[in-house]
């Protein structure tokens, strides 16, 4: 036996008002819609018939008239009584792009703010007027209306309840017919005052283009509460868009998504559409009206699809032209506008030629001879190298840059896979990353007549440091006034990772890790004594070797803490012995 499925409105009303909809608000927008949909159907036959929306408020009540195509007394049984049933769609059930809605839904939104709608309608085509009667609770009359229209069209009336009556103001109905028509190109109004503008702001004619670049900005500040930095147009054939992308003025947050004001058909879709630029374009806010991207079905977010996607990308390229043109056509801008958003502009580096070229002539990096681009650091250093930790730069800088040794830091985000992906742009370019232990080759070895007096200080040493994996080294560089330098090679830093991790581990794991960890041999970590430091002469000339190992003991965890090491349980027992220690010796030499 096959039976009709059947349909509980308050159920649906509920489902709407809680889980499709954000706020009852949309009910404007949905009544909007119905009556736009209605005007394009009879123009479409009838280019001469009158175009115009009018909301009025008196008795407690709204009244919206529109001038459309109206219903004869059979579609108003079909289609008002049908949810899910809409005559926006053809005869194979695909939606007609000429309308707004498709979904057979928008009505039912009215339900949000009264118990009760009353429709009166007058066809085009012919026939009686309509007056249908449809209640929250799911039934519905249809009756001759009281009096016959003068015109085709509809009338659809809401008496708001008491829980809803701030939704049904004169001045809420207008801020909503206004934030949702403004752009409409035929007249709506509001208890007589025209809310519609002259269409969209990007498409009016101006005098001059700055006439146009100052009326766009003022409309972007009026939009979205800044001034923006710049202004570029936008244009997507395919999805039928216009519109213009707003630059922000100051740094954004690039993990927060981007939210754009969208209009579909010149009806305000949302005020925070996502999704319609890039990732990487977080730099920008959005005013578009599009033809042909599809809504969802509550038509406060766009549906992703192949359109969706193309649009994207088409958009995503004209902010990528407007940054080439300004590279060639005002280059303190673009400095400027790099100061704020280089996030946003290395994120499409990473996959975009053009824009790595941008980045390598104009961007600032860090470097061990001050702020410079990438350009300007090779031709200074043709065999630079970069560090891949900030904490490591900040360490070896100095180092670096008084042996000559040219050094980038590469510890922010996005740095180190720009570097790499430099020779898709000059397969002569060559910046590697920078093992510390290589630098210690790169330090003046002491004369041998002061190793040779030092010998025994630097057995004391080799003595305090080797219960710690460290050997020490001697060495006469620049700048003096760093007494000792911690190095360690990328491989040693790999196997006391390995180490760490088999300390940690089940037994199984352990030697696992262990076998690993004995694969490739790596060379210990250097202390890096300066010579060249007053400190560190006075104590290699301390007679005393008992003190001399506690001062190197010293040395080495000003040394790991200067260079933001991490401290093992071993390390940070020989800082407070070396501390104690020192201080014993202090007291004593009081005595």
């Amino acid at each position: 036996m096959e039976s009709a499925f059947q349909v509980d409105l308050r159920g649906v009303v509920d489902l709407l008002s809680r889980h499709l909809y954000s706020s009852p608000r949309v009910y404007v927008r949905e009544l909007l819609q119905n009556a736009v949909d209605a005007i394009t159907a009879r123009t479409g036959d009838d280019p001469a018939a009158p175009a115009r929306i009018t909301l009025e408020l008196g008795d407690g009540v709204l009244r919206v008239h529109d001038s459309g195509i109206g219903l004869t007394e059979q579609e108003v049984h079909t289609l008002l009584a049908t949810i899910g049933r809409s005559s926006k769609r053809d005869e194979l059930g695909f939606s007609r792009h000429e309308f707004l809605g498709q979904f057979g839904i928008g009505l039912l939104s009215g339900f949000l703010v009264a118990d009760e709608i009353e429709v009166e309608t007058r066809s085009a085509k012919g026939g009686p007027t309509v007056l249908w009667t449809g209640m929250a609770d799911g039934r519905y009359r249809v009756a001759p209306a009281p009096a016959e229209r003068a015109e085709p069209g509809t009338t659809v009336t809401l008496k708001p309840r008491q829980d809803a009556s701030e939704w049904v103001t004169e001045q809420a109905v207008r801020e909503l017919a206004a934030l949702y028509g403004s752009l409409l190109p035929f007249e709506v109004t509001v208890a007589g005052t025209p809310v519609s503008g002259e269409g969209p702001p990007w498409l009016a004619a101006h005098p001059t283009p700055d006439a146009r670049r100052t009326a766009l900005m003022e409309y972007g500040r009026q939009s979205f509460g800044f001034t923006p930095f710049d202004v570029v147009d936008l244009s997507v054939p395919e999805a039928g868009l216009t519109g213009v992308a707003f630059i922000l003025p100051s740094p954004a947050n690039p993990t927060v998504r981007s939210a754009h004001r969208v209009y579909l058909k010149r009806m305000l879709l949302a005020e925070n559409t996502e999704g319609l630029l890039p990732e990487w374009a977080f730099f920008a806010r959005c005013v578009v009206d599009a033809g042909e991207l599809r809504p969802t079905a509550s038509r406060e977010a766009l549906y992703d699809d192949d359109l969706l996607e193309h649009t994207r990308t088409v958009l995503g390229a004209r902010l990528r032209e407007w940054l080439v043109a300004l590279a060639e056509t005002d280059p303190a801008r673009l400095r400027g506008f790099l100061r704020l958003h280089h996030l946003g502009v290395k994120a499409l580096a990473l996959h975009d030629d053009d824009m790595l070229r941008l980045v390598d002539r104009w961007l600032e990096f860090e470097t061990s001879d001050g702020p410079m681009t990438l350009a300007q650091f090779r031709l200074r250093h043709p065999h630079g190298r970069y560090t891949a930790g900030v904490d490591e730069f900040r360490q070896l800088s100095s180092v670096a840059g008084a042996q000559g040794v040219g050094l980038i830091n590469a510890g922010y985000v996005y740095d180190s896979e720009i570097l790499q992906r430099l020779p898709r742009i000059d397969p002569e370019i060559r910046v590697d990353r920078l093992d510390p232990a290589e630098l210690a080759t790169q330090l003046g070895p002491v004369d041998p007549g002061t190793e040779l007096s030092v010998r025994a200080f630097l057995a004391a040493a080799a003595r305090a440091l080797e219960p710690l994996g460290c050997e020490v080294v001697l060495r006469d560089f620049d700048p003096a006034s760093l007494p000792a330098l911690y190095l360690t090679s990328r491989a040693a830093q790999h196997q006391e990772e390995l180490r760490e991790a088999r300390e940690g581990s089940d037994e199984l794991w352990a030697d696992v890790l262990g076998a690993m960890e004995q694969v490739v041999p790596a060379a210990r970590p250097r202390l890096v004594l300066n010579h060249r430091n007053p400190l560190v002469r006075r104590v290699a000339a301390l007679p005393d070797a008992s003190l001399a190992g506690t001062a190197v003991e010293a040395l080495y965890g000003m040394a790991l803490l200067h260079g933001h090491h991490p401290l093992r349980a071993a390390d940070t027992a020989a800082l407070n012995r070396s501390f104690l220690g020192l201080l014993d010796w202090a007291v004593l030499g009081k005595e």
